[in-house]
């Protein structure tokens, strides 16, 4: 950010709301410096915390806690920040907002303002601001690992060096312009430009080849709970959600809706969809929820294909990405030799066979996943590694044609790449992006 003194500065309570041991507020811009000798009676040294007694206008103490100070340019937002480390009473915290608010230049921080300050001020580029977005919201340690590693500008950083080959693919290009007395391109300039593509074409290939499961790892893989009325699903998605989540009655047709439960699976982020019982139905609401049921496990990672333990099995066609379940082993005295080959016996009620199911589901999802976490998790990577994909491949396509177009076609490329990491292009990315955080990040 050229200009902090443009900026108001902004307050918020950074930490969660509600009774705690300690809350954080957090203060960016460039009245900063003015806001501590105002209530905490002096700036402290940078990075050093220091006890202070926090004082309204009328110097009445609101309360005592630590106070630091981190100096632009070297900080979060690339403004001058100070964290107030109070105590988590919420009378404290609303009496110091109300304070802080009501002095000269100082206002309410809006959702995301804080990260958005540091992404114009150079300090987070748009991957890295997804990555921490999606650390916020991480709920297992697959999604930590993977946000971990976008905040951290794993894809920034690697965006920046497809750039920057691609920039000396476009500088060879420009010599053989300026130097070449042929309009059509056959010499060793464009010939190691075009290599230089066709290396990173492979690179990028490789990177959208990881998107699936990036994206799996952020919004949660789909195991889809599927068979006909009665089989145990309902009762199933209870036992494994080890909480009671859907309506469980001997009244076949129960369920006409998908009902959801997310699940950590080792790490793994599971949502759990229980489906309406897969029937001929002349009822409309039933035969609206089977077809959704239907196209549910069209779209599903993995799909748990139930029969009850003392009925035939079903007879709908047979589905990919399967684990088949045979439920209500309780009903039966020798719990192996009920289940078919091929199936995991299991009962609700008892939670027989749920161990050996639960390691099942993770060794199934397990292939789906890498060692190492995705390098694109969101459609809009994916977008722009397609784009500068398709544009340099027109180019070595036409290697044999004008170096002016294929000069362009390596631009293209490069804009790409730049609307990736957010240099050019993101107005419409940001106001959603940022919308998306808490008031105090």
């Amino acid at each position: 950010m050229s200009d902090a003194a443009a900026y108001p500065t902004i307050v918020a309570l950074s930490s969660g709301s509600g009774r705690a041991g300690v809350a954080v507020i957090r203060i960016s811009g460039s009245r900063v410096r003015f806001v501590l000798e105002t209530i905490a009676g002096g700036i402290p040294a940078p990075r050093h915390a220091v006890l202070r007694q926090l004082r309204d206008e009328a110097g009445d103490v609101i309360d005592t806690g630590l106070v630091l100070y981190f100096p632009a340019p070297a900080s979060f937002s690339g403004e001058d920040i100070a964290e107030l480390q109070v105590h988590g009473a919420r009378a404290v915290i609303a009496r110091l907002l109300n304070v802080l608010t009501h002095l000269p230049g100082v206002r309410l921080a809006e959702p995301g303002e804080f990260t958005r300050r540091a992404f114009e001020a150079g300090k987070l580029d748009l991957a890295a601001v997804e990555g921490l977005a999606d650390l916020i919201d991480s709920e297992t340690e697959w999604q930590r690992r993977q946000a971990l590693r976008q905040m951290t500008g794993t894809l920034g950083k690697q965006a920046t060096a497809w750039r920057g080959r691609l920039i000396e693919g476009m500088a060879l290009l420009a010599a053989d312009i300026d130097f070449s007395d042929e309009g059509d391109v056959s010499g060793p300039l464009v010939d190691e430009a075009l290599a230089i593509a066709a290396g990173i074409v492979g690179e990028l290939r490789e990177a959208l080849g990881s998107f699936a499961m990036g994206e799996r790892v952020r919004e949660g893989f789909v195991v889809v709970l599927a068979g006909p009325p009665n089989a145990g699903k309902s009762s199933l998605l209870n036992a494994l959600a080890r909480r009671d989540v859907a309506i469980v009655s001997a009244m076949a047709g129960t369920t006409r809706d998908a009902i959801e439960v997310r699940l950590d699976l080792a790490g793994l982020p599971v949502t759990l969809v229980d489906t309406a019982g897969l029937r001929e139905s002349a009822d409309a609401i039933e035969a609206e929820g089977v077809r959704r049921a239907l196209d549910l496990v069209a779209r599903a990672d993995l799909v748990l294909k139930l029969r009850a333990i003392d009925s035939l099995p079903d007879r709908f066609a047979s589905i990919q990405k399967t684990l088949c379940i045979a439920t209500k082993a309780d009903l039966a005295s020798d719990l192996a030799s009920q289940a078919l080959p091929g199936e995991i016996a299991v009962s609700s009620q008892t939670g027989a066979g749920l161990d050996d199911l639960l390691a099942s589901i993770m060794a199934e999802l397990g292939t789906l996943s890498q060692p190492e976490p995705a390098l694109l998790t969101r459609e809009r990577h994916r977008v722009a590694v397609s784009d500068a994909v398709f544009a340099l491949e027109r180019a070595i396509d036409a290697r044999h044609g004008q170096v002016e177009l294929l000069a362009e076609e390596v631009r293209l490329a490069v804009m790409a790449l730049e609307r990736l990491v957010g240099r050019i292009d993101v107005e419409d990315v940001l106001d959603q992006l940022f919308s998306g955080f808490c008031i105090g990040k």
